[in-house]
């Protein structure tokens, strides 16, 4: 297939397009490398792509000099003409939007991006989906739309109506906007909320970043909510995993949806929303005892309140992923986690020595 990746400069979105061309399709990566954390992080992705940094110039198509399936454009999906020429351009039998401001805390202090890149950004691509005949859209959701939810673990079958953070509802707002395109338009759509991503090349902002790197640094961490916390933490090559299978069975209406009584992860519409997590949660001082193994250090820990829009526990039911797709994570987290310290290692000691 021809598949569109947004944000591919990004942690899932880089992983995924490497399986994605490895597999044979032919993809089209897409990033606008804002500035929320280190760009060269993103440059380096990129790099490992086979896409020259020098080379990039924002709204053109830069070829992989490693992958000749691939190929890279710099451009902000909020920008509506140059969207749509994209579309125009290309075929793409396929849309994998993971394009997003993200970060729960960040929304706090800059509400504004999130509107911009997560609905205006999200409108526009349904827009280039629906006016060019793409067989299916496949967007990332988020753990955060549950919000206030304490029912655990979590489904997506239930209603999930009370975010605690702009950003989950940005998310929640992507998820109703991608339903009334498949009810007005036909146009296939899956939502999939991620539950707390890790890995190699992994977000600065994210707690297994920031906790190796403090350590390394003999600082402190930063432990909220006392490390009275569980988050069911999923290894980022399970995630693609489960991406690359729901892209290839486009959703399809519920012929046993019921209106009268309407769960929330389907209906008569093609429409789809999955759990997409470890579905075993597991404590953040659990966490934190894996990355101290392996690093064969103790961190000292400041031990913090629970921040605004952070929730205490995630825990997936992904029953119907499984059911549907035979979805089924196989990393644990401390296999994970060392995965990703020895990549952290390799990435950032060179350039400190």
């Amino acid at each position: 297939m021809k598949i569109l990746v947004t944000g591919a400069a990004g942690f899932i979105g880089f992983h995924l397009s490497k399986r994605l061309v490895n597999d044979g399709h032919e993809v089209i990566g897409l990033d606008s490398i804002n500035d929320y954390y280190d760009v060269n992080l993103k440059f380096g992705r990129l790099s490992a792509a086979g896409i020259e940094r020098e080379k990039i110039e924002y709204g053109r198509l830069v070829q992989s000099i490693a992958h000749s399936n691939y190929a890279f454009v710099q451009l902000q999906l909020e920008e509506r003409e140059a969207v749509m020429q994209l579309f125009a351009q290309h075929s793409f039998d396929a849309v994998v939007n993971l394009a997003a401001q993200a970060g729960v805390r960040y929304s706090v202090t800059n509400p504004h991006a999130y509107v911009d890149a997560n609905v205006v950004g999200f409108m526009n691509l349904l827009e280039g989906c629906r006016h060019h005949h793409v067989g299916h859209l496949v967007y990332a959701s988020t753990s955060s739309v549950y919000g206030l939810n304490e029912k655990s673990p979590f489904s997506p079958k239930e209603a999930a109506d009370h975010p605690i953070s702009l950003y989950a509802a940005t998310k929640k707002a992507n998820e109703m906007m991608a339903h009334v395109y498949s009810h007005l338009y036909g146009l296939p759509t899956t939502g999939l909320r991620f539950f707390t991503v890790y890995g190699p090349w992994g977000r600065p902002d994210m707690a297994l970043f920031l906790f190796t790197k403090a350590i390394l640094e003999n600082r402190p961490i930063d432990v909220f909510n006392y490390g009275k916390m569980q988050r069911d933490f999923t290894y980022v090559d399970d995630i693609v995993e489960g991406i690359v299978r729901v892209i290839q069975q486009p959703a399809k209406s519920n012929e046993h949806w019921d209106p009268q009584h309407p769960e929330s992860d389907s209906s008569s519409a093609p429409y789809r929303i999955y759990n997409i997590g470890n579905s075993a949660p597991v404590s953040l001082m659990e966490y934190i005892e894996a990355i101290e193994s392996k690093l064969g250090r103790t961190a000292e820990k400041n031990l913090l309140p629970l921040q605004p829009g952070d929730v205490t526990s995630t825990y997936a039911d992904t029953t119907s992923l499984e059911q549907d797709f035979g979805y089924k994570p196989e990393t644990t987290v401390r296999e994970g986690v060392s995965r990703f310290i020895d990549w952290y290692l390799s990435f950032f000691q060179p350039q400190s020595s």
